[in-house]
Parts: C-alpha cells; structure tokens; sequence
C-alpha cells in the first residue's frame, strides 16, 4: 500500500507547492488531476523519493521513501513530465543505457531484457530505428519501457499523453491499463479524459490541496441536473460570462454553444439539460462553484471505488 501522509513542501520565497496532502492507494490506477501548478509534480517528486519534503512523509508497505529512499527505488518505476534521451541512439541502445544506469539486469542479459521489454510496449520493431525518429507517443512508450524495468511495485506516469495524437494516446491507454492490473499506477495529468478513461478514483489538487477525493461515476453525479447547453452568438457569450456560470464553450461548424452550471434557479431561454461529464465537474469544483452538500457524498464514493 502507498500511504501519503500530510505532505508540506514549502520552496524559497516563501511557496507552498503542497499544503498537507494525504492519501492512500492499495492497488491499480489512481488519478491526480489539477492544472499545470498545482502541485502535482512536486507531489510525484517526493513520492518518487528525488525530492525532500519540507514536512510529512511517504510510505511504501510500510517502508518510509522519505526517510529511505534507497531502500524502495527498486520497487520504483518513474515516467517524469520532460524525460530527456539521446536523440542519435536506437531505441534497444538507449533503454539498455538506461537500464545500465538504474544497475537492472537479467539472469537471460541485459540485451535480451530490452527486446522484451520494446515488446511489452510495442516498440520491437522500431528497436534499430534512432530516437530522433520516433513520435511523441513512441517516446512516451519507450519512457514507460524504463519505468517497468524490474517489475516495480509502483508506476509514477507525470503528464504522459500531453502532445499525443489521437491514435498514439489510445495506445498510450491500454498500455496504462494493462500495468496497472498488478501494481499502482499514479497518472498525473492536467487532462481531464486521461482520468475519465483510465481512473476508477480520482483525487482534484488545487493549490497544493486535494480538493475532491472521489470516483468519476459519483463525481459526474455531483453534477448532475445542474448542467445546461444552448446554441449563442459570439456577443451573447460575452454578455453571458458576466451573468451565468459558463464551464465552457466550443463551436461546432461555425456555431457557438455554451454550457452552463445552473445548481438553483432555471437556466436562461434556449438552454436544455444536459447530462454532466467529469469535464463539468472538475470545471466547477476548479472555480468555487460546486456546493458542500454536492461534495458531502465523494468522499465514501472513493473509498468504495478504492476497496474494488
């Protein structure tokens, strides 16, 4: 079990990039979504145990990182947000690099160990072509071939699918789901569908602070009856922000639509209810606007999504 208890990192200045987190997780793909300064990287920083905190501490099956780090960097595999390679090396060559680097081996060698490993990733075949040639979402899936290297108990992913097409970042999804059958993963992300799609349980920081402990089925219930959609003008919106709660607005073959957060009162003309997505709640939760009693239910959501 990874235990998180009451986390504090202050930087010089003073600021506070986590103000007292805690949280466990037992097994499986665990969410952390919040926008880019939130605290999620300095939170995946300490877990990974390459950064101090400036209170609390972290605990592996019993095993405390913080004071020990050494003693669980074997049970660590670690996918940073900007993981840096040598772009003139192969792919076989680079993670054998790095699997040098972290002392991995195998009772079969160390070559053979990254041929199963490229396997594992889908990457066998582009094994001889050199990294400045692959895409983003190649890149990614060679970072996470040395993140698993050695079978860790626990899988830190940092904004893996950001600048990913498409196609690559499904890929990127069953490989996530499949890692995550016999281990825990943490996905840290700012992208709302990466936990919608992968995560039974999700945890919103904001501010160095976990503001939602929850599942995405209780969350997008939290919401629900409260959202409504309709078709504006361009000057419409503008003359709407200022008087309704608009969580987004996106056009559509030259149409605007808006869609509102309405939790009291009926929504202006033209709009129709619309069921809520995890998007609407992270949206309103972000911006002050979910009420106590909408949230009083997620925190037992959670843990029965965590108990599965």
């Amino acid at each position: 079990m990874l235990a998180i208890h009451e986390l504090v990192k202050v930087y010089p200045g003073p600021v506070t990039a986590l103000a007292g987190v805690s949280f466990t997780v037992e097994r499986g793909l665990l969410g952390l979504l919040g926008a880019n300064g939130a605290g999620k990287s300095t939170l995946m920083k300490i877990i990974a145990g390459l950064l101090e905190p400036t209170s609390g501490r972290v605990e592996l099956d019993g095993v405390d990182i913080t004071a020990q780090p050494a003693r669980v960097w074997s049970q660590l595999g670690y996918l940073p947000q900007d993981f840096g390679f040598y772009a003139h090396l192969t792919g076989a060559a680079m993670l054998e690099h790095l699997l040098a680097l972290k002392g991995v081996d195998a009772p079969g060698g160390r070559k053979a160990l990254v041929a199963e490993l490229l396997a594992k990733v889908n990457l066998a075949d582009a094994a001889k072509r050199k990294v400045k040639g692959y895409s983003g979402g190649m890149r990614q899936r060679l970072g996470i071939a040395q993140a698993i290297a050695g079978s860790p108990r626990l899988l830190i992913v940092d904004e893996p699918t950001a600048g990913l097409d498409p196609e690559e970042r499904l890929r990127f999804y069953d490989l996530l789901a499949e890692l995550a059958a016999d281990r825990i993963v943490l996905l840290s992300t700012h992208i709302v569908e990466d936990v919608a799609v992968l995560c039974p349980r999700l945890l919103v920081i904001r501010g160095g602070r976990v503001l939602a402990d929850t599942a995405p089925a209780a969350a997008r219930q939290a919401c629900a009856g409260t959202m409504f959609e309709g078709r504006v003008t361009r000057a419409e919106l503008d003359t709407l922000r200022a008087s309704a709660r608009v969580t987004q607005s996106t056009v559509f073959e030259g149409v605007h639509r808006a869609r509102l957060y309405v939790p009291d009162g009926a929504p202006p003309a033209g709009f129709e209810p619309s069921a809520a997505t995890l998007e609407d709640f992270y949206l309103a939760l972000a911006r002050g606007w979910l009420a106590p009693d909408r949230l009083a239910s997620l925190q037992s959501a959670a843990m029965s999504g965590a108990a599965r």
